[in-house]
């Protein structure tokens, strides 16, 4: 949620960072600042009827205990209550359609934000192009059966594939952990406010699973209940940093093609996040240290990949700025999103009444990042397309070898 006082205090600013967005938010600030001072206004004119109504108060009284006639001071005390009333309910209406409004809106955009999709820099060779996943695991992904079980875009891990998933967890929770990430295994069914606290709600209804029966949605990344762990909090000892590993869900669109093929786009999957709590003055740095901890991922398991500066008109709702690192996937011959990590500001801590106390002063509200660690089908994918070899089989980075991890997976192709 944004800031209030700072729409007051620079409407013009804020109006020309949500047009960055080219989403229509920016024109809805008008309507905001209308219904802000409508509300205000009316608080006010209550207030002073309020002190009114008092007033005539204590002139009956005294008139009563004089023995005076206080009929005139009846008629105007009642004439004065009427006006609280009305006073009071315009400002509660205007209140309520200010803060759907206020709802409404996404987070202001960093100006360092790219105007369009802008690749910051490469590593590693992204030239190889050869049999895709599917192909290269056979029986270990079990697309069949996951459909017959649950439907499309569900699938079987098995074997030494379903191993890999886990040494990738433990390696990773390790890696963050040396970062000074605690380890987190969250609740994966949320109630609505957490869903709202992270701007996920009124954004992306589409892409949830709902319980009605609980009215509990199932997550789409462990971002929502890391959020919400200091949710109403004043808390202490910034910076905050978790590491939290959580099956997620989504309801995935896509058409059919190369996306839907396989575990690439699927409706569950499995993921190490990263959630910073941090000091307003460190969130900048903050973003750049997510995003250097997903680059030495990747780069200690082998993998290809280009970082991209995402375009401010394809932000969430919540981030002010993202990061893509882009996976090089041999079997499909391109760059493929495969971590993201976002400076979401004071937006979701806002929502969720989440502040920390300055030098011991006054309260104010922090600042959240996220960022994927370690994205477990797509990562598979990639350790699976980057490491064929001629024969089928799949060599695996050194780096899992401590955690168990064989040196390669036998061949699959008949």
């Amino acid at each position: 949620m944004l800031d209030l006082k700072l729409i007051r205090r620079d409407p013009d600013g804020v109006r020309a960072s949500l047009a960055r967005r080219g989403d229509g938010s920016a024109e809805r600030l008008d309507d905001l600042l209308r219904l802000d001072e409508e509300w205000r206004s009316a608080t006010a004119t209550a207030e002073a009827e309020r002190a009114r109504q008092k007033a005539a108060g204590e002139q009956i009284a005294a008139a009563k205990g004089k023995g005076e006639d206080a009929s005139a001071a009846i008629a105007e005390m009642k004439a004065v209550a009427d006006r609280v009333k009305e006073q009071t309910a315009r400002a509660k209406a205007a209140e309520d359609e200010l803060q759907g409004l206020l709802r409404s809106l996404p987070n202001l955009t960093d100006p360092t934000a790219a105007p369009q999709d802008t690749v910051v820099r490469e590593w590693g060779e992204a030239t190889k192009t050869g049999r895709d996943h599917l192909e290269l695991a056979g029986e270990r992904i079990d697309m069949e059966r996951g459909a017959r079980l649950s439907g499309s875009r569900f699938a079987y891990l098995r074997g030494d594939l379903a191993r890999l998933e886990l040494t990738l967890v433990s390696w990773a929770l390790d890696k963050l952990a040396g970062h000074g990430f605690e380890a987190v295994v969250p609740p994966v069914l949320v109630r609505e406010e957490a869903l709202y606290g992270t701007g996920f709600l009124p954004d992306t209804e589409q892409q949830i699973y709902h319980l009605p029966a609980d009215d509990l949605y199932l997550v789409g990344t462990s971002e929502v209940a890391l959020a919400s762990l200091h949710a109403g909090e004043i808390v202490e000892g910034l910076p905050l940093r978790y590491a939290g590993f959580s099956p997620c869900f989504r309801r995935e669109a896509g058409a059919a093609g190369k996306d839907t093929r396989g575990i690439f786009r699927v409706h569950q999957f499995d993921k190490v996040e990263m959630f910073s709590f941090v000091e307003p003055s460190a969130s900048a740095d903050e973003h750049e240290r997510i995003l250097s901890i997903e680059e030495e991922i990747l780069q200690e398991l082998e993998v290809p990949y280009r970082v991209v500066n995402i375009a401010v008109d394809d932000l969430g709702a919540s981030a002010a700025k993202k990061f893509d690192c882009e996976a090089w996937l041999p079997g499909q011959g391109r760059y493929r999103e495969l971590t993201s990590c976002s400076n979401t500001t004071d937006y979701q801590a806002r929502r969720l009444d989440i502040r920390f106390r300055p030098d011991g002063g006054k309260p104010e509200t922090l600042h959240t990042l996220n960022g994927t660690a370690v994205a477990v089908q797509r990562t598979l994918i990639a350790l699976l397309e980057n490491g064929q070899q001629e024969d089928g089989s799949v060599a695996l980075p050194e780096v899992l070898r401590p955690y168990g991890a064989p040196s390669s997976l036998p061949s699959a192709l008949g």
